[in-house]
């Protein structure tokens, strides 16, 4: 009996050996396979049909466009002649305004005019982000300028760009009296931006569009005094829906509920009032619970 049962355990592990040498050779030769060519049969160009091909203009025009774009600025980046050193920088924003600066060259009354206007802008800027934190009590707005400006100074003194030449400054302009400022980039655009976006989350539709209408014209008469270059304009959008995107995670964020806020209201419960919200019924319950304990 005992050579029996001897016989047919050795059989099993050679039936268990045998299987787990063929698995392990299928392994081998599989991982073989996958070492060759059997990533490119499966890459997903492979998976393409000719109308997949012909037809991704049409379902993708925006990819397509920036596609375009790329290959156009890659043969001007190799085939632009860089500007000396001892040469101002080239502002494509600086040409288009070229005589509207000449304008307000001529004309010092007209420049401190809008000059004096861009201020009043900026005050209307201000005033709303402020209300809508200590009014309204949404402080998004006011967290999205604070995170916006902090950064700006970080990058403004980093990097300090020299004055673009033929500045027309004045001293009813903001910063209020003519001083000195960082050039990268534009407070005034990406300030305008946030207010703008908070208007557009609230439905106040033509208070957003006039902001934007006179951000426009901000970027106008600040490249026609060369106030900034095209980059700090643009860059000033950008930052705008950036930092706005930023404060609203972070605002998210602070109202989710933490362990010690659960802990401290649940400690300081009334069993008798219940805890309103659905994620305290089974504190409510427990508290019932010891209410009627302490009672008997």
């Amino acid at each position: 009996m005992d050579a029996a049962l001897k016989n047919r355990h050795d059989k099993s592990n050679g039936r268990l050996n045998g299987g787990e040498a063929k698995t392990h050779g299928g392994y081998t030769e599989k991982a073989k396979k996958n070492n060759g060519c059997d990533w490119f049969e499966n890459a997903s160009f492979m998976k393409w049909r000719a109308e997949d091909v012909l037809g991704v203009a049409r379902h993708h025009p925006i990819p397509c466009v920036f596609a375009a774009s790329l290959l156009m600025f890659m043969a001007v980046e190799y085939t632009l002649r860089m500007v000396p050193p001892s040469s101002p920088p080239f502002d494509l924003g600086f040409v288009a305004t070229h005589h509207l600066h000449r304008v307000l060259a001529a004309n010092p009354a007209l420049n401190t005019l809008l000059a004096g206007l861009n201020t009043v802008f900026v005050g209307m800027q201000t005033a709303y982000i402020l209300w809508t934190w200590v009014v309204e009590g949404r402080p998004r707005a006011t967290i999205s300028a604070l995170f916006m400006f902090t950064f700006r100074g970080i990058l403004g003194y980093s990097t300090q760009l020299p004055l673009p030449e033929g500045f027309l400054g004045s001293g009813a302009d903001f910063p209020v009296g003519n001083v000195s400022f960082f050039l990268f980039y534009s407070g005034h655009v990406a300030a305008s931006v946030i207010a703008s976006l908070d208007m557009r989350r609230l439905k106040r539709w033509e208070m957003a569009w006039t902001f934007d209408v006179l951000n426009v014209l901000q970027v106008v008469r600040l490249l026609s005094t060369r106030g900034h270059y095209t980059i700090d304009l643009a860059v000033g959008v950008g930052a705008g829906i950036l930092f706005d995107s930023l404060a609203g995670n972070y605002v998210e964020i602070r109202k989710r509920p933490t362990i010690i806020t659960i802990t401290k209201e649940a400690l300081f419960a009334n069993p008798n009032k219940p805890i309103e919200g659905p994620i305290w019924s089974a504190l409510n319950e427990s508290l019932k619970c010891a209410g009627k304990s302490v009672a008997r």
